[in-house]
């Protein structure tokens, strides 16, 4: 196939808020417009219209990976339904080569009151399928969608979960030229979004080309080469770390200066083995190196470290150190000083960001912050819930000793006799 597989090229939509005639009086020039015809230009807008996409433009190549995050409402599942022809542009121009597969909504196009194995060969024949080509991909769509009992049920009885296992099914297995993915993989349980992974990594290697709408920054990470950050209009485009980063700095509503006054925290880079593809191993050693610049002279500060899960901002881990505890002086204006946090990421899988932090202790004032300092991903691929890798391990011991064996006050059974050694514990997928 010769050029790019998905062509996105500077694209505009626009909606309409509502329109409502409170009088007669606006109701009659309402009405005149639409008979003389007389339409405003559609580049322009409206005091009832938005632009939902505004001047977005990328292309995808065969065997790409493309994904798209931002914020709710920032124009991701908008830029899809345009690919799928669902809604047209107001300008531009948006195409795709070849077949589609596309799971943009949850039972998206399916039909209620079908079975799941009629509306398998209802979105194939969408598609430009035969039956006979349907036919012959059936029982691994069923399989990979493990809807086994009930392929035969209307899908209106199917719980969000069964609708996007089969939807997803459908959409992977009748063989795509291009395969749009919406957030909608998110109600699959961890278990199905990793089947989903792999076989989307298998469609890259055989050149099918792919667009994935996802808030997992992990998924994304993982399955893309590129990223588009998008806010209604691009933000950012290009490599997957730099578009993550320039999405996370948009997310925090922290200033990275306050008054430009003591020392500010100019500039920070995360060093490991890994960098700078930023994926890392659980336990792996991790340097985050700060540079400070002294604007002037300043004594008893605080420096801070605090590390983000980026898929909820929640806090995974904060610390700090005081300046006389590092040996730290800022007394000279306009020197620069760099200060090095050491720490291993015992983190199970997932993306993080990391924050640090210059305070003032005698006023309590925070005189920088630089978020994020650093983000990384932490590739593992057995462990499915929490935060904190504890390297957890089990064994069997024999707890069955005579009734008459006396132990000493607050002993447990990790004093009885052991009959194996320690194992690693992981949580199944």
């Amino acid at each position: 196939m010769g050029g790019p597989a998905v062509t996105f090229d500077h694209v505009w939509k626009k909606f309409r808020l509502g329109e409502r005639h409170n009088s007669l009086r606006d109701l009659v020039p309402a009405l005149a417009r639409r008979v003389l015809g007389r339409r405003p230009d559609r580049s322009v807008l409206s005091s009832e219209e938005f632009w939902a996409v505004k001047d977005v433009d990328f292309r995808v190549e065969p065997g790409e990976a493309l994904g798209i995050i931002g914020p709710n409402g920032a124009g991701k599942s908008t830029t899809l339904k345009l690919l799928t022809k669902i809604l047209r542009p107001t300008k531009g121009r948006c195409e795709v080569a070849g077949r589609i597969g596309a799971l943009i909504e949850v039972a998206a196009g399916f039909h209620g009151d079908l079975t799941g194995r009629e509306n398998i060969y209802l979105q194939g024949a969408v598609m430009g399928m035969t039956r006979a080509e349907i036919s012959r991909h059936l029982d691994e769509i069923i399989d990979f969608a493990g809807v086994e009992q009930f392929i035969d049920t209307q899908v209106k009885r199917y719980s969000s979960g069964m609708n996007a296992r089969l939807g997803f099914s459908i959409a992977a297995h009748l063989d795509p030229d291009v395969l749009i993915i919406d957030e909608v993989l998110a109600v699959g349980d961890i278990t199905f979004q990793e089947r989903c992974v792999r076989r989307m990594e298998q469609f890259k290697r055989n050149g099918v080309a792919i667009i994935f709408v996802s808030h997992n920054l992990q998924a994304v990470s993982d399955l893309c080469d590129r990223a588009l950050f998008m806010n209604h209009e691009c933000r950012h485009i290009g490599p997957v770390a730099d578009t993550l980063r320039a999405y996370i700095a948009s997310a925090t509503d922290k200033q990275q200066t306050f008054g430009g006054k003591g020392v500010e925290i100019v500039n920070a880079e995360l060093i490991g083995p890994s960098i700078p593809t930023a994926t890392v191993s659980p336990g792996q050693p991790l340097i985050l190196r700060a540079q400070l610049a002294v604007r002037e002279p300043m004594d008893d500060l605080t420096l801070g470290f605090i590390l983000y899960r980026s898929s909820d901002n929640l806090i995974a881990y904060e610390g700090n150190v005081r300046d006389k505890e590092i040996g730290l002086v800022a007394d000279v204006a306009g020197s620069t000083i760099q200060v090095e946090f050491a720490f291993n990421a015992n983190l199970t899988r997932g993306q993080y960001h990391v924050e640090c932090y210059a305070l003032h202790n005698p006023t309590h004032e925070y005189l920088s912050r630089l978020c994020p300092a650093g983000i990384f991903t932490v590739h593992e691929a057995v462990t499915c819930r929490g935060v904190a890798d504890l390297e957890l391990s089990a064994k069997i011991v024999d707890a069955a000793l005579p009734r008459s064996t006396a132990y000493p006050r607050g002993a447990t059974t990790a004093d009885a006799r052991l009959v194996s050694e320690h194992r690693p514990l992981r949580v199944s997928k």
